[in-house]
């Protein structure tokens, strides 16, 4: 099975320490990468991570705070002093391309790609992209600035040929994928053997939901049902619930409490205050109510749906 992975390029919040680069994280996936937030820094953590700039074609803003957002500026350059060839995709809430085309138009003028901005919902839940390796669906958030977390669905493979049948009824090559697409196949003496009878069903897609910046939205669980992996965003400890509210964050526990109503699988937690010397602490209280709980740290890598 092809690997579906998380790798986190920054877990900090928006007061960020020696510990931690801003927000940033790349999903890679069929030879392809898929950047969500892109904080300061994110071209730096790419090259440590050892994600080529190539693979990257489309990034995915969850709001207009800079710790989410101010390494695209960065990252837009290093591209085109590489000479990049493709478009940039960019998907991200209202008033992203106002501030940041002056900026291309002076620190980039001439530069071999197009940024292509795609403004997303923040107040509904929407599909906004779509490949042959994902589909990815916004989901509403509650902070100071429209914010909009985001689902990456994989897109659900065919079903799977039977290697016993393909050689009990010596099956060519070129009748495969009309098989996996349906069909059925007629034997040369004329008996018929079903689609059904000739495959088995793929397994099932994964999926990985990112909620970033947000009060803690219980609604929500209904939106990322069953995934595989969650990103939660746990600014606080339980201890500072006040403070949370106050700033429109989350605690670890109340990401727990998202990661058990969702019914996900597993959960990581990240976008840590610089207020906690000790981030296991805000761990503890996570994994005291989901105990499938992991910490965000840079560099490392989640599997999906391992």
């Amino acid at each position: 099975m092809e690997k579906f992975q998380l790798h986190i390029l920054g877990c900090g919040s928006a007061t960020p320490t020696v510990r931690h680069f801003p927000s940033a994280q790349v999903l890679t996936l069929r030879g392809r990468s898929y950047m969500v937030d892109c904080g300061e820094g994110a071209q730096l953590q790419l090259r440590r991570c050892r994600i080529g700039f190539a693979s990257i074609n489309h990034i995915f803003i969850s709001h207009l705070h800079g710790d989410h957002c101010f390494g695209l500026m960065g990252l837009m350059s290093t591209f085109a002093l590489h000479g990049r060839p493709t478009d940039l995709h960019v998907y991200s809430p209202a008033g992203l391309r106002e501030v940041l085309q002056p900026q291309i138009d002076y620190f980039c003028r001439g530069m071999s790609f197009q940024v292509v901005f795609h403004e997303v919902p923040t107040d509904r839940s929407e599909e906004v992209f779509s490949d042959s390796a994902l589909r990815v669906t916004t989901i509403p958030l509650q902070h100071r600035v429209p914010t909009c977390g985001y689902l990456f669905c994989e897109q659900p493979g065919l079903p799977h040929i039977r290697r016993d049948m393909i050689d009990f009824l010596g099956i060519p090559h070129y009748a495969i994928m009309g098989i996996k697409e349906g069909g059925g196949w007629t034997t040369d003496d004329g008996r018929v053997f079903s689609h059904e009878q000739l495959t088995v069903p793929a397994r099932p897609p994964r999926a990985y939901a990112y909620v970033s910046d947000t009060l803690f939205c219980p609604r929500c669980a209904e939106l990322i049902r069953g995934v595989d992996l969650l990103f939660h965003e746990s600014t606080f400890a339980e201890s500072d619930a006040a403070r949370a509210v106050e700033t429109n964050h989350s605690t670890a526990m109340q990401a727990a409490r998202m990661a058990e109503l969702a019914g996900a699988t597993r959960l990581v937690i990240g976008h840590f205050s610089s207020r906690y010397d000790d981030e296991d602490l805000l761990l503890a209280e996570a994994r005291s109510v989901f105990p499938h709980t992991e910490r965000a740290a840079e560099t490392r890598v989640f599997d999906i749906g391992e």
